[in-house]
């Protein structure tokens, strides 16, 4: 085997590969052996079948098995003795001519092909410690735990029928029957019986509550409304609809009771306990909020402390996933380029940038984790594994088997697990400046409270997306294998 080095331009390497004649002869004739001891062939006795017999028989398929673990050996070979680290599978050419391929099948004349690869960058890890952060810190006021109380005790609210006569006001409860239509005809999920609404609880589609106020029971009215862009069912999302409403019962709101009775009803001792568990809760959501935010700063300052090369593979197809997922989120919304102020040129040049931090960082934090010995254990792995089972309820066990019986779908548990570990390693050597901030301030997204000029809206908002994504996915989970 003769491999010898043709090109090393930035991170692409290749490399020409001559597996001689004579030893594609010599190892298929060893392999042949070893299948002529232990093959039953009518006729002959095991180990005594001419090599000629068996070279007519499983000559090819021996031969197909020979150059494939060949193939694989040069690709060791290179790596080991080079000391590559592969950014992807390395991508094989055999030659055009056909006879070419034919006289190494038959072991008549040498297989000559090439081997191209791209490799990852050579990170140097450099000091964090110039780096400062600010956390975000905000205290749980009483108001707050107050007012989550109250939401909680709400669904135990009692309410009391009116008179026949009377009229729904906001914070009544009407129970409805209604059938709803989209250019006069009915749509799947449009119809419903003594459904409960709540004046004013925004738990119907916008504009809906508003307008039963003023009804009376048994009365029957026309409710006009426009299901939100966003609406879950795509097949509904910005259609105006109508819907034959008829009141059936309405209900006056009773008084909110916040007692040791609702306490119990929510596993606590007391209403003490409800608090302390509230809190506590709400301080968590803080936390992570805030969590979130620093480590959007990290990834800022660590994107331009560190510059180098791409591997330009891997960038391409973050680009294209990226880039699909902008097409789909913009024919789902029935939106433009031009209804982004912005052109498909452009826009594909502002998610170039977006798809190149991304990778940069990813096989940043995978190199910084490596370098530092982050380890992700198995327990870990299966406490993710458990989290995201739990989000198909009645599906776990399937879940878990799927996950269980693909590494690679185990690996996309196991790479945010390692990138919030070492996202906590860098964090131990920087510096953190706590800063006291309003509710609004910390759970508002970077940005909100910063105005952008018309030209600047696309850039801002395409650069919010890809920072948001950031805390979600990195390009780690590919270099973490």
């Amino acid at each position: 085997m003769q491999i010898t080095q043709t090109e090393a331009t930035g991170l692409k390497r290749e490399f020409k590969v001559v597996l001689a004649a004579a030893d594609l002869l010599t190892r298929m004739e060893g392999e042949l052996a070893t299948l002529g001891q232990r093959a039953k062939i009518p006729g002959f006795r095991p180990g005594k079948v001419p090599k000629e017999h068996l070279r007519r028989m499983y000559g090819k398929s021996v031969m197909s098995d020979v150059v494939n673990n060949a193939v694989t050996e040069a690709n060791r070979k290179i790596v080991d003795e080079h000391g590559l680290k592969l950014a992807m599978e390395p991508n094989v050419q055999f030659p055009q001519a056909r006879e070419k391929i034919d006289a190494a099948m038959e072991a008549k004349g040498d297989l000559e092909y090439t081997i191209a690869l791209e490799v990852l960058p050579v990170i140097e890890v450099v000091d964090h410690s110039d780096i400062t952060l600010s956390k975000q810190v905000v205290d749980v006021a009483e108001t707050e735990i107050d007012a989550a109380i109250a939401r909680m005790a709400e669904p135990m609210r009692p309410f009391t029928a009116k008179g026949d006569k009377a009229k729904a006001e906001t914070g009544d409860r009407v129970s409805v029957d209604f059938v709803g239509r989209i250019d006069g005809t009915e749509f799947d999920g449009g119809k419903g019986q003594d459904i409960q609404v709540v004046i004013g609880s925004n738990t119907f589609i916008p504009g809906f509550e508003e307008q039963l106020i003023g009804i009376k029971t048994g009365e029957a009215k026309l409710v006009k409304v426009s299901f939100p862009a966003n609406y879950a069912a795509a097949q509904l999302a910005g259609q105006a609809a109508e819907f034959d409403v008829t009141a059936k019962v309405i209900e006056a709101p009773g008084e909110l009771v916040i007692d040791e009775a609702l306490a119990k009803q929510y596993g606590m001792e007391d209403l003490a306990k409800l608090k302390d568990a509230v809190k506590s809760s709400i301080a968590s959501e803080y936390t992570s909020a805030a969590r979130r935010k620093m480590k959007r700063q990290l990834l800022d300052a660590l994107d331009v402390k560190y510059g180098f090369d791409l591997p330009p593979t891997l960038l391409d197809q973050e680009f294209t996933a990226i880039w699909n997922n902008v097409g789909m989120e913009m024919k789902a919304a029935g939106k433009s380029f031009e209804d982004e102020g912005t052109t498909e040129e452009a826009a594909k040049a502002d998610y170039q940038k977006i798809a190149a931090r991304r990778v940069r960082l990813g096989l940043l934090l995978a190199e910084i984790g490596e370098k530092a010995g982050v380890q992700v254990t198995d327990d870990e792995v299966s406490q993710g594994l458990v989290q995201r089972a739990r989000q198909f309820p009645g599906q776990e066990k399937e879940v878990w088997e799927y996950y269980r019986k693909n590494p690679q779908a185990l690996a996309e548990v196991r790479a945010p697990i390692f990138e919030e570990k070492v996202v906590d390693h860098i964090l131990g050597q920087v510096k953190i400046t706590e800063v006291p901030v309003t509710k609004e301030a910390l759970l508002a997204e970077d940005g909100d409270d910063a105005p952008a000029t018309e030209a600047d809206k696309p850039k801002k908002a395409a650069a919010k997306k890809a920072k948001k994504s950031e805390t979600e996915k990195t390009e780690t989970e590919k270099s973490d294998d």
